[in-house]
């Protein structure tokens, strides 16, 4: 199969959160002596299970519960998928959190150890560290020449400086569509990664925080950045063992990843993923990052998917 591929923007997509039901959960709302709070982080009330919940996080993050179940039992509407939620959130915005239904179980195109599998590996993440090129530096001036035409392509020029020096670079059309998807204006600190030309607004410089525009409270000031405008860095990408499958599996490909349709992935594909996320690990290069898979509806499943989930 050659190298594994994975792409660093799948993440992008897949972490766009849709206004739902659960959408406003930020954690479990406990103090530090797992008390719950009357009101915190999006939830109120069950006051005893978010207590619970907040015990089994922490054999969590001591890696003493791998590989376990924990069941919710309620009536609807007593609130065990916001726990749910709710743990997943208090262990981190990079951890994965994948939800189903048992009844979507039955329905797929697909067997349902495959259903289950691909499941679990959409809650098992990967952080992958790697160096890359970046130019890094505070916005001055943003020229665009539009044609009158319109037909001809945009070219423009890009003005940066760091504390210690200042250059212009040439743009062209894809780099200008970057730009305005990102809306960077003069004053904002940005870095562009030279492999893939992604553009990130990290910010706005503090040298423009007395300046009289409209910002919210969401605008964050940074210092300009120091020395070089080129300088190599370290980039952490998060995805998960499935998006990996996904793009490496011939038969599906990234577009997959876009429609939802994924189909059964070969098990070969799997086994030569984990063996290179292992070598990954060992070299230093990625960390796995557990995650939280819940099962809605689990008395749906038969006893073939309670074998399975419990080998």
């Amino acid at each position: 199969m050659g190298d594994i591929k994975y792409n660093a923007e799948v993440r992008d997509l897949t972490r766009i959160e849709r206004i739902g039901a659960h959408s406003h959960i930020r954690g479990l709302g406990l103090d530090d002596a797992l008390e719950a709070r009357v009101v915190s982080q999006g939830m109120v009330g069950q006051v005893r299970a978010r207590k619970a919940a907040g015990v089994i996080l922490n054999m969590i993050r001591e890696g003493k519960i791998a590989g376990r179940a924990v069941l919710l039992a309620g009536q609807p509407g007593t609130g065990k998928t916001a726990i749910a939620m709710g743990m997943a959130k208090a262990l981190g915005e990079e951890t994965p959190f994948a939800m189903m239904a048992a009844s979507e179980i039955f329905s797929l195109e697909m067997s349902k150890t495959e259903a289950l599998t691909q499941a679990f590996r959409k809650a098992i993440g990967v952080r992958i560290k790697e160096e890359t090129e970046i130019i890094e530096g505070e916005v001055v001036e943003i020229e665009i020449d539009r044609p009158e035409g319109g037909s001809a392509a945009k070219q423009g020029k890009l003005t940066l400086k760091t504390t210690e020096m200042e250059t212009i670079y040439d743009l062209g059309s894809k780099m200008i569509d970057s730009l305005h998807k990102e809306k960077v204006s003069a004053g904002d600190i940005i870095a562009i990664d030279k492999a893939s030309g992604k553009v990130t607004k990290l910010g706005r410089s503090f040298a423009r925080s007395r300046d009289y525009d409209a910002m919210g409270p969401a605008t964050k000031f940074v210092q300009c950045p120091e020395g070089e405008l080129q300088k190599r860095k370290e980039v952490v990408h998060v995805v998960t063992l499935h998006e990996i499958d996904v793009i490496n599996s011939r038969t599906q490909g990234f577009m997959a990843l876009f429609s939802g349709d994924t189909g059964e992935i070969r098990s070969e594909v799997r086994e030569q993923i984990d063996s290179k996320v292992s070598e990954w690990r060992e070299e230093g290069k990625a960390e796995i990052v557990p995650g939280v898979l819940f099962i809605d509806e689990v008395h749906m499943l038969d006893m073939e998917c309670f074998s399975y989930l419990n080998r």
